[in-house]
């Protein structure tokens, strides 16, 4: 009998192996080629930003202005609506319907550098475009100090806001270890 070393984590990297096996198949197969994709609908969504601005374009080819409605609450932007399907005629027969239709939500984490109060929409050639303004950044002030010892008077600081990077946010929710 050979001695076989033992690995605790083969079981879990066999499980690891199955489930992305699965998820890399067709799932539509499974249930039919036309079943499960039905229904299921979300607008495609680009968001991008440049110094003055973020910006959210929304695909939503072939609706109106009525199927669908915009909010922002808690620095959270939803987009709902409803594409419905239309059958033109009653004595048409499809052999196949390959657009989806549905009811949709979509919501977005706004950053808190982003100022609601300025906020236009634009619905035009079936795509919504919501422009979100930047909030003034607080600007370089300055500082007097003043108090015993002074020699000469009073001692000016110069103080500049900057956005702190991501590892000296982490290290002042540390408390600053």
């Amino acid at each position: 009998m050979s001695i076989v070393r033992y690995d605790p984590f083969r079981d879990l990297r066999s499980l690891q192996e199955e489930v992305n096996r699965l998820f890399s198949t067709n799932l539509t197969r499974g249930f039919g080629e036309e079943g499960i994709g039905r229904g299921a609908w979300n607008p495609s969504v680009d968001i991008y930003e440049n110094k003055d601005q973020i910006v959210l374009e929304a695909e939503l080819p072939g609706m109106k202005r009525e199927d669908f409605e915009l909010t922002v609450e808690n620095n959270v932007i939803t987009l709902r609506g409803e594409r419905q399907f239309e059958k033109k005629d009653e004595t048409d027969n499809y052999h196949r319907v390959e657009r989806s239709y549905g009811s949709f939500t979509r919501s977005f984490t706004l950053p808190q550098t982003v100022s609601t109060e300025g906020a236009t929409a634009e619905y035009r050639n079936g795509v919504l475009r919501v422009t979100l303004p930047k909030r003034q950044e607080t600007k370089a002030r300055r500082i007097e100090i003043g108090g015993e010892g002074a020699v000469t008077g009073s001692k000016t600081i110069e103080a500049k806001a900057e956005k702190p990077n991501s590892a000296e946010k982490s290290k002042e929710m540390a408390g600053g270890r």
